[in-house]
């Protein structure tokens, strides 16, 4: 768990900013490295409540109006004066149009508010701007069963070994890109000459990208985060990772992901951030994810996802325990 000054004052400032309807604008002059290359330098944070598909209840509308924020503004302002739980990800947004904050952590309790960052509307409906429904392309019915059948796996198996537990929670991955919003969801960006580092808070992951005419590695090799290589298209870093391990996700088919990433300074304080994904396992169709990064004054801390791992000792042995008294009460019928 992580504790810093940050997310424990969220309250202490507003705790929901609205951010303009950023757009590439012609007159905006990119500042440059001393290598001449864009400079995306500095740590960004992703705590927008955009959904990455977008709710019925817009339609096909893309950008939110101004009543659309004005009613959003309202919502969120009920959820911070209730400030008891929890929003991960796309729970603001749910919260609001379903009138009830469900707890992220019913068993526990563990989180509340304060646990996230300050939350940004921007305008967009959606994060997924390809399909234009703002939803994701159909699962293929392969990637269905796979998920029946992990679903299933767990249910019979739920701690058997630490290998039935999930990776985020073996503090193994957390993914990469990690694209959550609201919860150790900033990024640092390194430049030099060859190469841009992406360093991700949650679980201080740190992607090495090099910049200069490199090959991919060789198909055999698969890294729980790809490999990845970039290039500059005029102002835009395209980054483009191949050689996932199949390990890496539950997903079938993990070693033919493509995911191509395009980075954009459009403002001193907005980076817009493009995500293309093509995973012929899990969908029936590739689409991209738009997302504004806000500029932010702020540190990366580091996110320790267990102390000694006490957590999956826990969990195996508390299994054990099940187990033995379920044999005693099979033993007593």
């Amino acid at each position: 768990m992580k504790t810093t000054a940050r997310v424990c004052s969220v309250f202490l400032a507003s705790l929901f900013l609205i951010a303009p309807l950023h757009a590439q604008n012609g007159d905006y002059e990119v500042p440059r490295t001393v290598d001449g290359h864009p400079n995306l330098q500095g740590v960004w944070e992703n705590n927008t409540i955009t959904p990455v598909e977008r709710p019925d209840v817009f339609g096909d509308k893309e950008f939110l109006t101004d009543d659309d924020i004005t009613f959003l503004r309202a919502g969120l302002q009920d959820i911070e004066d209730a400030g008891a739980d929890a929003l991960f990800g796309e729970g603001v947004i749910s919260a609001i149009f379903e009138g009830e904050i469900n707890s992220y952590d019913p068993s526990t309790g563990n989180y509340d508010s304060q646990w996230m960052a300050e939350r940004t509307i921007h305008r967009r409906t959606s994060q997924i701007t390809d399909p234009p429904t703002g939803k994701f392309p159909p699962r293929t019915e392969e990637a269905i069963a796979a998920s029946r059948d992990l679903a299933e796996h767990r249910r019979l198996h739920p701690a058997d070994t630490w290998e039935d537990r999930p990776l985020g929670e073996r503090c193994l991955s957390f993914g990469a890109p990690r694209l959550s919003s609201g919860y150790n969801s900033y990024w640092q960006i390194v430049q030099s000459k060859e190469t841009v580092a992406i360093i991700q808070e949650m679980a201080h992951d740190v992607r090495i990208i090099p910049i200069v005419d490199k090959p991919h590695l060789n198909e055999s090799v698969k890294l729980w985060h790809g490999d990845s290589r970039g290039w500059w298209e005029g102002d835009t870093l395209v980054v483009e990772t191949t050689n996932y391990s199949e390990a890496s996700s539950s997903s079938p088919r993990t070693v033919e992901k493509v995911n191509v990433e395009r980075l954009t300074r459009i403002g001193d304080n907005a980076l817009q951030y493009q995500f293309s994904s093509n995973d012929p396992g899990n969908f029936s169709a590739s689409y991209t994810r738009e997302i504004i990064f806000d500029g932010s004054p702020d540190k990366i801390y580091e996110y320790a996802c267990h102390e000694g791992n006490y957590g999956m000792y826990n969990i195996l042995s508390g299994h054990r325990v099940e187990e033995r008294l379920a044999a005693e009460a099979s033993a007593n019928d």
